[in-house]
């Protein structure tokens, strides 16, 4: 049996996970975010997401770049794969292709990459670089991705694109080979049509914002059903979950009421409006936040949505039952996050390999399965 995975997000722009005022005892820099990889990988997670911001905004003053960033946290660990996230557009395919090739040798192939269409308006007009309308933005990030993918596979790669062009183009060495993976992992993430059609054509995993049961399913059908119009294994999907355990539910539930208390309105609503434009910009208006409400919007991937809030055992219970339903890997974030990601991998994660020991080799629903929603772990507020 295939065993769940988790990931973290890797605090390296300031704020935390949450827009809010509550204490968050985290930080941006990399002395506690290389105690943190280490103590990780020693808790049980098997990947780390460093975000990317190219310019404050939204309670984000301070960030360290994704590439560079992820690199040093590979060298600091043993086990612990890194995905470092890159904007086609503000990358070319070429550059980002040598640059990973490099990080997966000094790392013994444990360097991964996620693809990020781009929501923030203003990062790319603040450089000079044009926006492009959403559904557009999605076409330049397959294009990439197929560029990247040929360029880490190919002795030479010829690409006569829309918005890459690559001419007998040679790269060496190639990522290393591994019986795991033949390239570096390519990671995306977006709600819409198109990034869910986008997924099932060129990814290898899809990374979805906070969904309850209903949501995931109707994800997973629709990249399955893109991958098999194109004869193409589906990529494996990812759940972002904000991540509240305590002994008591009582406590869990008081954590979550004083997070959205203490939010911080001028930049939840500044962020909500920013990334709404976008997804209003989609052809079906279906694109990312486009139903996210401000409780939502103060963790600003929906992780609420997910449910993960509770005692260790309710939360293991729903990892599983989303794990039923096609969910291969969970990405956490956390209000504590040394204490808190030691506390997940001594109380809940021994209780999910428990439960998904009892799961018969056939327990892994299809998209097309329901579950039902455990009235005391609600993704509500």
């Amino acid at each position: 049996m295939n065993l769940v995975k988790f990931a973290y997000w890797v605090p390296n722009v300031s704020g935390g996970l949450v827009t809010s005022r509550i204490e968050q005892r985290t930080d941006w820099g990399y002395d506690y975010n290389r105690e943190l990889a280490v103590l990780a990988e020693n808790n049980g997670f098997d990947y780390a997401l460093s975000q990317v911001r190219y310019m404050a905004s939204y309670g984000a003053e301070f960030q360290h770049e994704s590439t560079s960033f992820s690199l040093a946290l590979l060298l600091a660990t043993q086990r612990l794969k890194v995905i470092a996230a890159v904007h086609p557009g503000l990358w070319h395919p070429g550059v980002l292709a040598k640059l990973g090739a490099t990080a997966d040798h000094l790392s013994n192939g444990r360097f991964a990459v996620n693809v990020v269409s781009g929501w923030f308006k203003g990062e790319f007009t603040a450089l000079g670089e044009p926006w492009l309308e959403h559904d557009e933005r999605y076409r330049r990030s397959e294009e990439f991705i197929r560029a990247l993918r040929q360029i880490w596979t190919e002795d030479h790669t010829e690409l006569a694109g829309d918005f890459y062009r690559l001419r007998d183009f040679s790269l060496k060495p190639k990522p290393l080979n591994t019986p795991e993976r033949p390239h570096p992992e390519i990671f995306q993430g977006g709600n819409s049509t198109a990034a869910r059609a986008m997924a099932g054509r060129v990814s290898d995993w899809y990374f979805s914002n906070g969904k309850d049961f209903d949501g995931v399913v109707e994800q997973i059908a629709d990249v399955r059903k893109a991958a098999a119009e194109v004869g193409r294994t589906a990529p494996k999907f990812g759940l972002n979950g904000f991540l509240i355990a305590r002994d008591t539910e009582a406590e869990a539930r008081e954590t979550l009421r004083e997070i959205v208390a203490q939010a911080d309105h001028e930049a939840v609503e500044g962020f909500g409006a920013a990334v709404k434009q976008a997804g209003r910009s989609t052809a079906d208006g279906k694109g990312m936040w486009q139903d996210s409400s401000f409780e939502d919007l103060v963790q600003y991937n929906d992780g609420f949505r997910t449910g993960l809030i509770g005692t260790p055992e309710q939360i293991a219970e729903r990892i599983v039952a989303y794990k039923r339903l096609g969910v291969d890997l969970f990405l956490l974030g956390f209000l504590h996050y040394h204490e808190e990601v030691e506390y997940f991998g001594r109380r809940v994660l021994p209780l999910v390999r428990e439960l998904e020991a009892r799961l018969p080799d056939t327990g892994i629903a299809t998209a097309t399965e329901t579950a039902t929603e455990p009235e005391s772990v609600s993704a509500h507020v």
